[in-house]
């Protein structure tokens, strides 16, 4: 089993020869409809199995089209991972789309709009401080 160092530095170059691929060595059109790149890989703890995640901006069907185009070059990743990566066995390789982004927008757009719908808190204060007042006058 190889060291949690090891597994992090093959990760690092899984990601980097990953992404170059993608840049200029995988011909698949499909590939191209949306804009892809590499977030991050998972290498198990045995070096047998990477899995690579994916962010692709684009519509949905742009989306499903580059996956479908990834998953079908799983076998020319992983034999140019095996002429780039010298190790002693290529890990089998999983394309796997990241919507972390997505949700992380959709968060942003739920906090601003909480944030457009709350009054401002300097107001509240400031609504806070004349009913305060009003109550010592009306005595």
């Amino acid at each position: 089993m190889a060291t949690n160092r090891r597994v992090s530095r093959v990760a690092e170059l899984i990601k980097r020869e990953v992404s170059q691929m993608l840049l200029n060595g995988i011909k698949d059109d499909r590939v191209g409809t949306g804009m892809v790149s590499v977030t991050d890989v998972d290498v198990s703890g045995d070096l047998q199995h990477a899995k690579i995640y994916v962010s692709i901006y684009g519509t949905d069907e742009a989306k499903v089209e580059t996956m479908e185009g990834l998953k079908s070059a799983t076998g020319y990743v992983r034999s140019e991972l095996g002429a780039r990566v010298r190790l002693r066995r290529t890990p089998e390789v999983l394309f796997l789309e990241d919507r972390s982004i997505e949700r992380g927008n959709k968060v942003l757009a739920l906090l601003n709009q909480l944030n457009h719908e709350r009054p401002p808190e300097h107001l509240v204060a400031l609504e806070d401080s004349t009913d305060e007042n009003d109550d010592e006058f009306s005595e």
